[in-house]
């Protein structure tokens, strides 16, 4: 039986046995983290074991909150051993998490939609909040976080309830509030590849109304990848941080919070693997470059020097809640958050000098306000209004340079062309001689980036329940959004071989005394020489076009091009839920979101082609006049594409059901979800290809479920079903499977690469108890992803696993040691595909983490 139909049978078996919480642990919560069994975080309605979210912005337990949710409890958290949002996936199975080429981009998935890495200029689909805080790039998304209460998984468009939009789903991250009782608690862990975590915190009263509390961690870890000729250890972990709050609450009815908080990372990331040696290698090997190839899965790779990723998340907020006349409460949440990042990369990924560096460094700024007034009457209307600002700011530096070992790499791939006609195509192109800094891909020559961009957006929202007969709610809400960005760009090449046109070259090539040629002779446009050509019928020096891969770049905003885009939208909810009796419920959810347009932060953003048809001079007839063209603006070897991609709409059709029983419950959604516009962010090899799909969607279901046969015995279960399709999607990208590169494709009718169909999690927790409150508890789950195509185009699969354990042994309460696994079975895979870096044909790939294990000791007081 093969292993996922086997997974399967053995959950559905459980569900149907025994419908369950959202991949919820329902066991108690140790004291200090406040879990889902603490009185407090139940709130005064909720009875001993509920599960609380704030989902709809009020508290209510998991059962009565209509929408697909799943939940992650601090339990849970610590159990698995959970470090950060990427290790959140093992558990939440709609969910997926991928890292890619540094600590500073990583990309949520919600439902198979998702994107917002590796582009800065992309603003996720997945909207990150943590304390009600909007985090709105990754890298302010991923930082150890002390505290957990819970991690709240809101899947599908929502709108009405969060003031930014959010077309794919919310990650709402919920952390420990200041005490008004003295406390706190330590941990400490030690693990393999030397993993060493050390985090804690404090909290207690500084006066009667005013509490306190202090929160840190720090995490290091040995490298598992190695630059073999540098002697130095990859993909490490190397990051701490720390938060501090107040909260002043002089009554029942104020409440005022104040959150700091500052994070660092500083980590050699992210090592790649050679998953197919192309045609280049052999000239990678003859300026003696070294790499290991074809090799998807090892941890081996050669760089002239190991990567920089440094990344400082800072914020501080402020949240006031004030009830008034007894059912009326008004919420305020300010944030200023700020983020700095400095990347540099050996990017050809090979020991070979022919990238010379590949730096980046980026700086954001945030500040956002929500503001929002909710009512909480005992009759059958009740209602919320909100605003929210939008405010960020960023500037980028960026520079890709040649190494030293390039020219003699370029020189190998073109047989010598490339420095041997140097001197004529100089004095065709009407160029001076070249100097040792001038020639021909000399070292430090490339592209050099500087984008600002702003973002200044507001939205109003409003969401409305009415209860006409008890039990049965009818709940509609919506919201406006203006949304405007403004980019202004100053990027150049000094590679003085990119500039050259090359076809104006073989048109100038006809002057008499340069090549013999019959008088007036024009080379064709589009014909490069073959063997046996006849002269005069083609243009030989077109062959070392794909040597001009860092072009001119044309600056906006120009006469043309204004850099600016404004969107407006409507988005709005529309839901119908009834509860039948006190132990299950249903909804059906009709409901849309959005996502303003992103803009192409990369070399590769280039003029839309109704702004520019790409031509030469030489061109035989002439090309045809453009905006651009005809403002003077138009500059050697400029080709189209897009500057920025539309919005993103998203539509939900959704139906769930949620049942509660003491000791178990279920939990499931059947839907069909609907993207126009989904903004594909594709790397094609020097940077990303930005574009809309007309239209995206995923049909499927989300079953989830728990058992607790007895108080200290806990199942837990999840099944997803995907079906995604791109619907229209002509102006798509995927590789081409006979050259390995990224190419334009209709991808109409295409299943989008990355999704699994089905995923599914299963975990158990059982405690035993021992004399003197002295317990031993024991804990695994399993998360499971059947085979899905890893890139567009290309053959290759990935079947994603994950096996976590631990044994915890929990000695009156206050303390606990405990020995812990992840990833045990230690699978191999590559989640992500991307074309090798000025190596045409190859295909570089990151491998998946080995297996870690090691204990920890838990100290509470």
């Amino acid at each position: 039986m093969k292993k996922f139909d086997l997974l399967a049978a053995s959950a559905i078996a459980l569900l149907a046995a025994s419908p369950a919480y959202a991949k919820t642990d329902t066991t108690p919560a140790p004291a200090d983290q406040g879990g889902a069994a603490d009185p407090q975080a139940n709130g005064s309605g909720a009875e001993q074991g509920d599960i609380i979210v704030t989902a709809t912005k009020r508290e209510q337990t998991l059962q009565d909150t209509p929408i697909s949710v799943a939940v992650t409890s601090a339990a849970t958290v610590e159990r698995a051993q959970i470090r950060d949002l990427i290790d959140l996936q093992t558990v939440v199975p709609s969910l997926k998490v991928g890292q890619l080429q540094s600590s500073a981009n990583t990309n949520f998935i919600i439902r198979g939609f998702g994107n917002g890495a590796n582009n800065i200029g992309i603003e996720p689909s997945v909207g990150v909040f943590i304390d009600g805080v909007y985090r709105s790039r990754s890298a302010a998304q991923i930082a150890d976080l002390p505290n957990i209460q819970r991690v709240e998984v809101l899947r599908g468009p929502q709108s009405t309830l969060f003031g930014k939009n959010a077309s794919a789903g919310i990650i709402s991250i919920v952390t420990e509030k200041p005490q008004f009782r003295f406390g706190g608690n330590l941990e400490a862990s030690y693990g393999n590849y030397n993993a060493f975590v050390i985090k804690g915190s404090v909290t207690g009263p500084i006066t009667d109304t005013l509490a306190f509390s202090l929160a840190g961690n720090y995490n290091r870890r040995d490298g598992y990848a190695t630059y073999v000729n540098l002697g130095i250890k990859g993909n490490n972990r190397n990051r701490y941080g720390g938060r501090a709050q107040l909260l002043y609450q002089p009554s029942s009815d104020l409440s005022v919070r104040i959150i700091g908080d500052y994070d660092r990372i500083d980590e050699i990331c992210c090592t790649v693997a050679t998953l197919f040696a192309g045609p280049t290698t052999p000239a990678i090997f003859g300026v003696g470059g070294a790499l290991v190839p074809n090799q998807p899965n090892s941890y081996n790779s050669y760089a002239n020097f190991p990567s920089t990723n440094k990344i400082d998340n800072w914020g501080i907020s402020g949240q006031v809640d004030y009830k008034f006349h007894n059912n009326l409460a008004l919420t305020s949440i300010t944030a200023y958050r700020g983020v700095d990042s400095l990347t540099n990369q050996d990017s050809d990924f090979t020991s070979a000098d022919n990238i010379g560096s590949n730096i980046n460094k980026s700086k954001i700024r945030t500040f956002t306000q929500e503001l929002r007034l909710a009512s909480n009457f005992d009759g059958i209307f009740n209602f919320l209004l909100g605003g929210f600002y939008f405010n960020e700011k960023i500037t980028t530096d960026a520079q890709l340079t040649f190494g030293k070992d390039f020219k003699t790499y370029a020189n190998l791939l073109s047989g010598g062309a490339y420095s041997g006609n140097e001197a004529l195509i100089r004095a065709l192109a009407g160029l001076p001689a070249a100097t040792p800094t001038t020639a021909f891909g000399s070292q430090g020559q490339g592209r050099f980036e500087h984008y600002n961009y702003a973002n200044d957006a507001f939205s109003f929202f409003a969401q409305a329940d009415l209860e006409p007969v008890r039990g049965l709610k009818i709940t509609g809400g919506l919201n406006f959004t203006d949304d405007s960005k403004q980019v202004a760009t100053n990027d150049f090449t000094t590679d003085v071989f990119s500039t050259i046109d090359l076809v104006q070259v073989g048109a100038n090539a006809g002057i008499p005394g340069a090549i013999p040629l019959p008088s007036g002779t024009i080379y064709p446009r589009t014909r490069a020489c073959t063997a046996g050509a006849p002269v005069g019928t083609c243009n030989p020096f077109l062959g070392l076009q794909p040597l001009q891969f860092l072009p001119p770049f044309l600056n906006y905003p120009n006469a043309v091009e204004s850099g600016h885009t404004h969107d407006t939208n409507v988005s709005y909810t529309a839901r119908i839920s009834y509860k039948f009796d006190r132990h299950i419920n249903g909804y059906f959810t009709y409901a849309t979101g959005f996502k303003a347009s992103s803009f192409n932060l990369s070399f590769d953003s280039r003029p839309f082609a109704t702004d520019f048809i790409p031509g030469s001079p030489a061109q035989v007839p002439a090309p045809a006049p453009s905006a651009i063209r005809t403002a003077g603006l138009a500059v050697a070897n400029l080709t189209t594409g897009t500057r920025y991609a539309g919005p993103e709409k998203a539509t939900v059709y959704e139906v769930g059901v949620k049942g509660s029983w003491q000791g178990f419950a279920f939990n499931l959604a059947v839907f069909k979800q609907i993207l126009n516009g989904f903004q594909g962010n594709v790397f094609i090899g020097t940077g990303f290809v930005l574009s809309n799909a007309q239209q995206e969607s995923t049909r499927g279901f989300e079953l989830d479920g728990s058992l607790s046969p007895s108080k200290n015995l806990n199942f837990t279960a999840a099944l997803t079903y995907l079906d995604p399709r791109y619907d229209s999607y002509t102006g798509g990208s995927a590789f081409n499977p006979a050259t390995n590169n990224v190419v334009p494709v209709d991808l109409s009718g295409a299943r989008p690469s990355g999704i699994s169909t089905w995923s599914i999690s299963v975990g158990s927790t059982y405690t035993v108890p021992l004399a003197n409150n002295n317990a031993f508890v024991f804990h695994v789950d399993y998360d499971y992803n059947s085979p899905y195509v890893i890139a567009q185009g290309l053959p290759y699969k990935a079947e994603i696993e994950s096996l976590n354990a631990s044994i915890a042994f929990d000695l009156t309460k206050r303390f606990e040691f405990t020995v812990w696994g992840r990833n045990i079975t230690h699978p191999q895979y590559n989640p992500v595909i991307f074309p090798g870096v000025a190596q045409s044909g190859t295909l570089s790939a990151y491998p998946a983490p080995p297996a870690t294990y090691g204990g920890s000791i838990r100290f509470k007081f």
